[in-house]
């Protein structure tokens, strides 16, 4: 018998998605403008705004391709992706109407998933799926840790750089959304990673609920068809490929009645009592 979620939606609250009013962002290809269009080179990061009430599709241009992707808000980076909160109000691979939720105080959608060309995978006869919140980024702390060796182009370090022109740093960088990387747990709940099943023109694509800030880092392992540690590892070089990204501003009227998330709405600070300062002591 299968076990209900612990979180579950009621109706019309935040994790009951209007459906149509994705739909119809997704569907209104033609009327949607591009805004901005780049392509991130193997083993390499980058940083770039996405608006709120706009769209960012990212895409496997050449072939399978894993992607490390972090989001912020724009205006305000301590608010950020919460991947462990988001395994719990959504699940653990994220796909079509999913959302990405922000940490504390905020605890807000960042970001809603509007298509996904792998939503078919589903699960495959190991357990494993597609765009995983299960794991983090690859760093070159546990890899030295592992093999004793230092590489500078982990997903980590490539977040890292991406988002330094931004004034941000090592410290914001945060656990990711795995997109286009097939994870599972194997019968020792150990995670595992198999190939990128993602082809030339896969995409994955998402609707900012409030002004971004993304970094995706083009993961070294590629597609991670070769093992990265362990005794079986040798340098994927040969299966990396880059990652397109795009931008789209939507037909307005699509937008009507949309407005962005507000943040958390507990304010009781935690049962504690603030101190009055209008009596002139200190």
């Amino acid at each position: 018998m299968a076990t209900d979620a612990a979180y579950r939606a009621t109706a019309g609250g935040p994790l009951d998605v209007d459906r149509a009013f994705y739909d119809a962002l997704s569907g209104a290809t033609e009327s949607r403008e591009l805004v901005d269009r780049f392509t991130i080179p193997v083993r390499s990061g980058r940083a770039w705004e996405v608006p709120a009430g706009h769209l960012c599709r990212l895409v496997t241009v050449e072939g399978p391709q894993v992607g490390d992707l972090n989001v912020w808000n724009l205006h305000d980076p301590r608010e950020r992706l919460w991947a462990s909160r988001t395994r719990q109000l959504q699940r653990a691979h994220v796909s079509t109407y999913d959302r990405l939720w922000s940490t504390l105080p905020f605890l807000r959608p960042l970001l809603t998933v509007t298509g996904d060309t792998l939503a078919g995978y589903g699960r495959d006869a190991e357990g494993g799926r597609v765009h995983d919140l299960l794991g983090t980024r690859c760093d070159p702390y546990v890899n030295r840790m592992l093999t004793g060796e230092d590489f500078d182009f982990h997903c980590h370090s490539n977040l890292v750089r991406a988002v330094l022109p931004y004034g941000l740093t090592e410290f914001d960088v945060h656990d990711v959304l795995n997109v286009f990387q097939c994870t599972g747990l194997n019968e020792n709940d150990q995670y595992f990673m198999k190939a990128c099943p993602a082809r030339p023109g896969d995409h994955f694509e998402f609707f900012a609920e409030l002004d971004l800030l993304c970094a995706l880092s083009t993961c070294p392992g590629g597609d991670l068809s070769v093992p990265l540690w362990g005794p079986d590892a040798r340098d994927p070089l040969d299966v990396c490929h880059p990652i397109g990204v795009e931008v789209y501003r939507v037909d307005p009227g699509l937008l009507s009645g949309w407005s962005p998330p507000e943040r958390a709405a507990y304010r009781n600070v935690h049962g504690m009592t603030s101190p009055a300062w209008g009596d002139g002591k200190r």
